[in-house]
């Protein structure tokens, strides 16, 4: 793998794991396998704990899902395993989450610098 696609792996799991993990294309499995819990800590403070919802696999699985960090192992996994195992599907995938990936970081840029 050169230092090029190792860069295009990156940023595709990093889309990867956003999508999963916050985009609203994945509401219905967050919604399944997590439970968001509200405490307040003050007059405007709120912490929200996000925990696996239910019990056995579904709270196990939700558990996974509720880590970012989890999430984008796994992300990594397919991703590479993919590669490896059907590299013309997987190099069009990487490649458009790359794109995808950068493009909402230049996105972020740009609204960033626009305030």
């Amino acid at each position: 793998m050169t230092g090029f696609e190792f860069f295009l792996v990156i940023i595709a799991t990093f889309r990867l794991m956003r999508l999963l993990r916050y985009d609203f294309i994945s509401s219905k499995l967050r919604n399944y396998l997590l439970e968001e819990r509200e405490q307040p800590l003050g007059e405007d403070h709120i912490e929200v704990t996000i925990k696996g919802r239910g019990t056995g696999a579904r709270y196990f699985f939700g558990e996974l899902y509720a880590c970012h960090w989890c999430v984008s192992i796994w992300s990594a996994i397919f991703l590479l395993v993919g590669l490896y195992y059907f590299p013309a599907f997987f190099q069009w995938l990487i490649t458009i989450l790359s794109i995808a990936g950068l493009a909402s970081y230049l996105q972020f840029i740009v609204e960033y610098l626009d305030r």
